[in-house]
């Protein structure tokens, strides 16, 4: 377990001892400390973050081959702990401050994206098993999605559950296969409250990936990782999409390496997104306010936390770090603005 806090000045600190790494002394996670940074574009971010705020890393060596880490949760019962996943390894991890990291399930069936339902219920996309599942207190498993209109779906990635029950979820990899068992386009899907009912919202993304509602819910963000972009949906009463109102919120294409990819907003309307060098703030208008530079390879899902949902817990292809915030993210389950 690591749980490191690393300030501006502890890196210039670092880098006038010199020679630390050559000879050995620091960690691979430290040796990365010159490149965190929290970088202000607007100063409208100083009401979200102070770019002095240490960015922590809390624990590494996870992801591999077949996924990295990604989906993190928060747990505000039992004292409040996270779970994310470890995809490579098909298995779920807990992390809880002060404690450390342990392995809280294993046999995942490769689970990428974690939301919790109304009644505090997890909810998970199953890579390995192509579905949707909730997870009932008894310990069953209940199958949100299995299929749509009889054919299998390519590999659930994120989902998110709006405050009146109702279960979005996106499947990037629908048709990539090419068989004729399968869904055959990426999409974006919504299911019903009681799981009776299952519409395709919309099948015009490359890549639909991780997905959010602007706080009043009439909004439905969804990041698009192919075209480098999020775009923005407005959401009609029967919480379709009018599709009309497509626009693109905001483009995060650059030369750095990162994509969108999950995405959160927190009470103001804010929206969280990887992208390229690291992990971007933009503004409700989708006017870029700053980027947390984490050193990691991208950024590949995020989660508010703690007591009062200031802090913003984040998964890199490879670890999992953590930033203490000024602004309140949207708690999790879901409360209607």
């Amino acid at each position: 377990m690591i749980d490191r806090s690393i300030s501006r000045r502890r890196m210039l600190e670092m880098a006038a001892l010199g020679g630390l790494a050559l000879n050995g002394g620091i960690t691979s996670a430290l040796a990365q400390a010159p490149m965190r940074r929290i970088e202000q574009m607007d100063p409208a971010f100083d009401k979200i973050i102070s770019t002095s705020e240490p960015i922590r890393v809390l624990a590494e060596g996870y992801g591999g081959d077949r996924g990295q880490a990604e989906g993190p949760v928060w747990w505000k019962d039992e004292g409040g702990y996270l779970l994310f996943s470890d995809i490579n390894n098909a298995r779920r991890i807990k992390y809880a401050p002060g404690q450390g990291v342990s392995v809280f399930r294993e046999n995942t069936n490769r689970a990428n994206g974690l939301t919790r339902d109304m009644q505090g219920r997890l909810v998970a996309c199953e890579a390995d098993a192509k579905r949707v599942t909730r997870f009932e207190p008894d310990g069953s498993v209940t199958v949100v999605a299995g299929a749509y209109q009889g054919k299998q779906f390519g590999r659930p990635n994120d989902v998110v559950v709006k405050s009146d029950g109702a279960i979005y979820f996106t499947d990037p990899q629908g048709g990539a296969a090419g068989n004729p068992w399968e869904v055959s386009v990426p999409g974006v899907y919504r299911v019903s409250p009681d799981l009776g009912a299952m519409w395709l919202l919309t099948d015009d993304l490359l890549t639909p990936n991780g997905l959010a509602f602007s706080p009043d819910e009439s909004v439905l963000y969804i990041a698009d990782s192919r075209r480098r972009h999020i775009r923005a949906f407005d959401l009609l009463p029967n919480g379709t999409l009018a599709l009309q109102t497509d626009r693109v919120f905001v483009d995060l294409n650059g030369t750095e390496p990162g994509v969108p990819d999950g995405i959160k907003v927190d009470t103001a309307g804010n929206v969280y997104s990887g992208g390229p060098g690291g992990l971007w703030v933009i503004d409700a208008k989708g006017k870029k306010l700053g980027r947390i530079i984490h050193g990691g390879q991208n950024t590949t899902n995020m989660a508010f936390g703690g007591p009062d949902w200031k802090t913003l817990y984040f998964t890199s292809r490879n670890f999992l770090g953590a930033v203490n915030l000024r602004m309140a993210g949207l708690p999790v389950p879901a409360r209607k603005a």
